[in-house]
């Protein structure tokens, strides 16, 4: 349903009503989704400007609500945002962000400064136990710290890695895939990271393991690989990039090779991302559609694998915000109450979003020349063993794994 009215300060407040009663959201009501209103101005800044409006009047404490992410699960699923008229400078944006690259070389290392840059001690209290800051397998799993294994476990599998094999891990994070890679299939892996903490972080995760970390840009990469995987990067590559980033994959990949792209995708093609999001937590990013990577990849690979297990996001999210509440009384320490609104607000929405399958998250598989006899994609639907498995000396038990 759309509203097309001329809006004044007397009914700013009757538009947002009427806006979130159709989803079952009522300003100052008594469910756990209801939005109190603590400043009257809330109305005319949300109307004004929109997603960027209500986060940042949440950061400032104009309104609360017990769950957001059940606030945010209603609001997605209803594309509330898109009932409000975008104004002419919004459309302006739109069609710039066409043709200008805010994802270039030059700007490739700014989100790591402005997020993962801001504290590995932020990240060791709310990540699990081997810090995997991309979304676990829930399959078999209750847990954070099982789910971020059987992810790895499904990760490696899915590369068919065997000992020996040389891996490239675009986007390495905390050294996560390298070290579980490493100790349990005997491969040795690259890993490259845009943040400085991550970087130092890895390298003291991986120590004595055949794991090299680098501070470097994918776009500075010439060699060759036997496999090349990359969780959660792709987020950050941008729409005017994605075929310059599948080429460097193509030109680093032997022929016979497998590439792993985990990343969080969008239901529609789009050249932006949420406008909080983009200012407050994962600057210049946005999400790939289906179509896009498919435009991306075509003439340079086989998809051999579609896999989308984005509900799993929503237990990841929602688990990261207990670890972050568990240890707040540490964390404000070096954090402020402001810090602490906003990081709610980025983990609960974005659970939201899961929750509603406005948003997934997919791992896909390619090749350079199609598998032969095709390929057999692993689930997992064995019931896995959550302790450190080593393959290497699996390799030769009678049980052991058949891709």
């Amino acid at each position: 349903m759309e509203f097309y009215v001329l809006m004044n300060k007397k009914n700013f407040k009757s538009f947002i009503m009427r806006l979130s009663n159709l989803v079952g959201i009522h300003l100052n009501g008594d469910h756990p989704w209801d939005i109190i209103v603590h400043n009257s101005d809330f109305y005319r800044r949300v109307f004004k400007y929109g997603s960027l409006g209500l986060g940042e009047s949440y950061m400032d404490q104009w309104w609360d609500c017990v769950r957001l992410d059940q606030l945010f699960e209603r609001l997605m699923a209803a594309d509330i945002e898109n009932k409000i008229k975008r104004n002419k400078w919004m459309l302006l944006k739109l069609a710039l962000l066409k043709i200008i690259n805010l994802q270039t070389k030059n700007r490739a290392f700014y989100v790591g400064k402005r997020h993962y840059d801001l504290g590995n001690d932020l990240f060791e209290f709310m990540l699990d136990k081997r810090m995997n800051y991309t979304c676990g397998y829930w399959r078999n799993s209750n847990n954070l710290d099982d789910a971020q294994q059987d992810k790895l476990e499904l990760t490696c599998q899915k590369m068919m890695l065997e000992p020996g094999m040389k891996i490239l891990d675009i986007g390495c994070g905390f050294g996560a895939f390298a070290k579980y890679a490493a100790e349990n299939y005997g491969v040795n892996v690259v890993g490259i990271t845009i943040s400085k903490k991550q970087c130092e972080y890895a390298r003291r995760n991986c120590t004595n393991l055949p794991v090299e970390i680098r501070f470097q840009d994918y776009r500075d990469l010439n060699e060759k690989f036997d496999r090349i995987v990359s969780l959660g990067m792709f987020e950050h590559v941008g729409q005017l990039n994605y075929r310059y980033y599948m080429h460097v994959v193509h030109q680093c990949l032997k022929d016979d090779g497998l590439f792993l792209l985990h990343t969080i995708g969008n239901n529609i093609s789009s050249v932006t991302s949420d406008e909080w999001i983009s200012k407050y937590i994962f600057p210049n990013g946005m999400l790939p559609s289906i179509a896009q990577i498919g435009k991306s990849h075509e003439g340079l690979f086989v998809m051999e694998d579609w896999h989308n297990f984005g509900a799993d996001y929503d237990k990841t999210l929602m688990a990261w915000h207990s670890n972050f509440e568990k240890h707040w009384s540490e964390l404000k320490k070096i954090y402020d109450e402001g810090f602490r609104r906003m990081w709610n607000y980025y983990l609960l929405s974005c659970a939201g979003m899961f929750r509603a399958r406005s948003t997934q998250l997919w791992q896909i598989v390619f090749s350079k020349q199609g598998i032969k006899r095709g390929y057999l994609a692993p689930r997992l639907d064995f019931q896995c063993i959550h302790t450190s498995k080593n393959h290497l000396n699996a390799a030769n038990e009678k049980n052991a794994i058949i891709f």
